[in-house]
């Protein structure tokens, strides 16, 4: 019998494995791997908050993996589905995705049991100000310690309103914003969060594109070549579509909850997302032939096949059904660990989650930074940069008599924006951590890229737990 699709208990066991597979390469005192290992604390947190309909009782859990750095880093999750057993599993992928790409947090998560579509905006409201309240109460939400971000079923607004209560309730603490990351950018976020995990895919496979790991896969040509297909478009789904398109790759499927896609021409990732928004009912959709079962597009032949829908979503049941040379994670845990090596055996590389999709992580320090510092980026250096590059122009224009055009110097003369730097520092975070981790890769010969990233995260948790005398 396979793996229970879609079980948290499932998942939790595929992190769970996927780690000891990876820490038997490594000469580890047992002690010192069940410490990184363990999740250090698990709080559960049921609260009552009175509505229009009369009082209803919630349950919430946040989940602290590692606190070997602080604070500790993670989104809040809003699913009925959502459990103490799925937020632990998720906060120990969140240690080592911090790690993996350089950020200096311990790993957390969150999630509150709730179904957020049945409840007004009003009500909505009211449920995060009590849950923050109560996490507030227990030191889970702080500046310095534990510092949540939106994740499914949560965005801008959620972040806000747990910004302002926890600021009700620290008037004092100067830094109070940066209790939470995924802000709308009037109350300290920054332009660049929401794409960020998207995006961050987009440069995890670029990354890839560039190395020499490519010749590990049956993939020809550059990245703006390949047929991808996509699970998921939500926020991480629809980001990392809408960067692979720019950057001229072709989106010939997407699958989502009750109805998938597909053209071999290509996809309007722009109209499903729209149709997805305002309607969802197949018979408003434009192009009809388009519409396909998920089995019909799951099967279909790509390049890249993205998951970014939810966890446990290719099992050891479904597998050979994939015809992707390459997977990239966009969503946490969406191969268990039984398929992971059935499809490592089948010969498809897959770009793990706590890699690929560690871009929103990463724009969350961005900001994290940024409300400590309380200046925007590119405040200091933008004007000055836009006068070096006019003087930059007026010496090669005289120097060679040519003159450079209006549009050129109209790009040129401007200065980086906050969302040009945001998405220049995430690049470069990506590009980086990839780097590093193909070379210890192709130097020690590993199984997958997956072992190698867990590897290259546990190390420096050794490194940080000696360090404080563990």
């Amino acid at each position: 019998m396979g793996e229970k699709l879609g079980s948290n208990n499932l998942f939790i066991k595929s992190v769970s494995k996927m780690f000891d597979n990876a820490i038997k390469t490594l000469d580890v005192e047992k002690g010192l791997a069940n410490q990184i290992k363990s999740c250090n604390s698990t709080h559960t947190i049921r609260f009552g908050v009175k509505l229009s309909g009369g009082i209803k009782v919630f349950t919430g859990w946040r989940a602290v993996h590692s606190e070997h750095l602080e604070p500790v880093k993670g989104g809040i999750r809003y699913s009925p589905a959502v459990s103490a057993t799925e937020v632990e599993a998720m906060a120990m992928l969140m240690t080592f995705k911090n790690a993996v790409i350089d950020v200096p947090f311990g790993g957390s998560k969150g999630g509150l049991k709730i179904n957020p579509s049945k409840y007004s905006e009003e009500d909505l409201e009211k449920i995060t100000r009590r849950f923050t309240e109560e996490l507030v109460k227990r030191g889970l939400i702080s500046p310095s310690l534990n510092v949540p971000a939106p994740d499914m079923g949560t965005g801008k607004k959620e972040m806000a309103w747990i910004a302002d209560e926890y600021k009700r309730l620290n008037p004092h603490d100067i830094n109070a914003y940066a209790c939470v990351t995924g802000k709308p950018e009037n109350m300290g976020g920054v332009d660049g969060r929401t794409e960020a995990t998207g995006r961050g895919l987009f440069y995890a496979l670029n990354s890839f594109f560039n190395s020499q790991d490519i010749k590990k896969t049956k993939i020809t040509g550059k990245l703006s070549s390949q047929k991808i297909i996509l699970e998921g478009l939500g926020k991480v789904g629809y980001f990392a579509a809408r960067a692979l398109r720019d950057h001229g790759c072709t989106i010939i499927g997407v699958i989502e909850k009750d109805q998938s896609f597909f053209n071999s021409k290509g996809l309007d990732i722009d109209v499903i997302r729209n149709w997805l928004i305002e309607s969802g009912d197949p018979n408003n959709y434009a192009n009809q032939a388009e519409l396909k079962t998920r089995e019909e597009v799951f099967s279909e032949n790509c390049d890249i096949y993205i998951p970014a829908a939810t966890e446990g979503t290719i099992t050891d049941e479904n597998y050979n059904l994939l015809n992707a040379k390459i997977i990239c994670e966009g969503a946490n845990g969406p191969i268990t660990s039984k398929a992971d090596q059935l499809l490592t055996k089948k010969g498809i590389l897959v770009i793990p989650d706590l890699y690929a999709n560690a871009g929103g992580v990463a724009v969350s320090y961005f900001e994290w930074v940024r409300n400590l510092q309380h200046m925007r980026f590119g405040r200091m250096e933008k004007r000055r940069k836009e006068y070096e590059n006019a003087s930059l122009i007026s010496v090669i224009e005289s120097s060679t008599g040519a003159k450079v055009s209006s549009q050129t110097k109209d790009l040129l003369n401007q200065g980086p924006s906050e969302i040009d730097l945001v998405r220049s520092g995430l690049e470069d975070m990506m590009t980086e951590a990839y780097e590093n981790m193909s070379e210890i890769w192709n130097k020690n010969n590993f199984d997958s890229l997956r072992t190698t990233a867990f590897i290259y995260s546990i190390k420096k948790l050794i490194k940080s737990y000696k360090n404080i005398g563990i």
